[in-house]
């Protein structure tokens, strides 16, 4: 099963942080991530930029709006995600507990959605 842990953290605090502090916590997602690949359990992960630079896109009566920055204000953003590939939920939780995110923000947890299979174009 895929699934994804998606990161939410306070961006304010991260800037707070000295080099060092900053070093030892990108240390701590290096080998929380070597221990993902030794385990076989990582597809993919990579920290966000800030929220700042992010846009949002809608379509309003078929025409796309842009806004610069996050939609939504609040206290946490989203900073990174790892896609994993695991037995099942309760690894999922597992290795979401493990992730140092979970120390200092919130770690969402959501299996993927299956999508059947579409035919080749003729």
């Amino acid at each position: 099963m895929q699934v994804m842990l998606l990161i939410y953290s306070d961006e304010e605090a991260w800037a707070r942080m000295s080099e060092s502090e900053q070093a030892s916590c990108f240390g701590a997602y290096r080998a929380f991530s070597d221990a993902l690949r030794e385990a076989g359990a990582m597809a993919a992960g990579a920290p966000l930029q800030p929220s700042s630079a992010a846009h949002t896109v809608r379509v309003a009566a078929g025409t796309p709006q842009v806004l610069d920055g996050p939609y939504a204000e609040t206290r946490e953003q989203l900073g990174g995600y790892y896609l994993l590939d695991v037995p099942d939920m309760a690894a999922a939780l597992r290795w979401a507990a493990r992730c140092p995110g979970a120390a200092h923000g919130t770690i969402e947890v959501r299996p993927l959605m299956p999508v059947p299979a579409m035919a080749e174009p003729a």
